[in-house]
């Protein structure tokens, strides 16, 4: 996704904008969520020349998919995301040797926005995403989808007294059922 700045040269104040729709290129996103491939990414940029380079500043509009970090449900939203990166010449003057490598260049008379474009992207995108910010997500003992059945729950018994769960049962069966006359002459 390189854009020429061959108009802009190197005269500072020059500026050029761009609104354009571009497609996605892939790895926008990671496992969970992200923007699909090939997708339509609406730009609204500005291409401004500075002594150092080129500043592109502006904005992203991208249709964000993917699943709900609890119950797996589709998400489907858009986003805008604001970029603001400049570009340095590749013989400006005000680059240490360490920070060379870590910025972005003009080169050959243009811009990459790609790279640019996927940190802004991902890096705004949610953590966990959910579909709601009340969503019960899945029960962790069957699978089950909360939202449809908040009441949904099972019996967590301690494994330690599980030894004594036989006998909770039948003392109390015992303690229902019709006493005979001998138990009452045991009991007195």
């Amino acid at each position: 996704m390189t854009f020429s700045v061959k108009d802009l040269g190197r005269s500072p104040g020059s500026m050029r904008t761009i609104e354009e729709h571009a497609p996605v290129p892939k790895d926008f996103g990671v496992a969970l969520i992200g923007v699909q491939e090939g997708s339509d990414m609406e730009l609204d940029l500005r291409f401004e020349s500075v002594h150092e380079g080129i500043l592109v500043s502006g904005t992203a509009h991208v249709e964000v998919t993917g699943e709900c970090g609890r119950c797996l449900e589709p998400l489907r939203f858009d986003r805008d995301v604001e970029i603001q990166e400049l570009f340095f010449y590749s013989d400006s003057a005000s680059l240490s040797v360490e920070e060379e490598e870590e910025q972005h260049r003009v080169e050959n008379d243009s811009v990459d926005l790609e790279p640019v474009l996927r940190d802004a992207v991902v890096t705004s995108l949610p953590f966990q995403p959910v579909c709601r910010e009340d969503c019960q997500g899945l029960c962790s003992e069957c699978g089950a989808q909360l939202n449809d059945d908040p009441d949904h729950h099972h019996e967590v018994l301690d494994p330690r007294w599980s030894a004594l769960a036989g006998l909770t049962g039948t003392a109390a069966e015992q303690d229902a059922a019709p006493k005979s006359e001998s138990d009452e002459k045991e009991e007195s």
